[in-house]
């Protein structure tokens, strides 16, 4: 498996259509998709030059960044390439800086916590949901 952050390797259309078969990417339109993900440092798993996964990272890129859409193909679950998704953005050249990671996640606290993620209980982080 290689991991890249060439957007020239992107099957959007696949990324796309699994995303929106997610709890979290089910509203969103492939112009959301492509500008979110045109806004973002994205890493893309290949096997045998086809694309397996997903993840992106964004924020201000030197001392904020989130990590969103980190999507395996199902039939390659399970095979670590979540991990090597998520360690790719921990240690991309451009993130190198980022001293505050976040992310939310309803079913992959697992993941995370093996990176040092842990919930926010602190009170101190706030969010604002605007419709469309």
């Amino acid at each position: 498996m290689q991991i890249t952050s060439d957007l020239d390797c992107l099957d959007f259309e696949a990324t796309h259509a699994l995303l929106k078969a997610t709890y979290w990417g089910s509203q969103r339109t492939a112009e959301l998709d492509r500008r979110a993900f045109g806004h973002s440092v994205c890493v893309i798993a290949m096997e045998d030059g086809q694309q397996v996964g997903f993840a992106r990272a964004h924020g201000d890129q030197t001392l904020f960044a989130r990590i969103s859409d980190v999507i395996v193909w199902p039939e390659h679950r399970g095979q670590g390439i979540g991990k090597a998704l998520v360690e790719a953005l921990l240690g991309h050249p451009e993130l190198r800086t980022v001293q505050t990671w976040m992310l939310n996640t309803a079913d992959a606290q697992g993941l995370y916590k093996r990176y040092g993620f842990r919930p926010c209980t602190d009170g101190h982080e706030m969010r604002l949901d605007r419709s469309t």
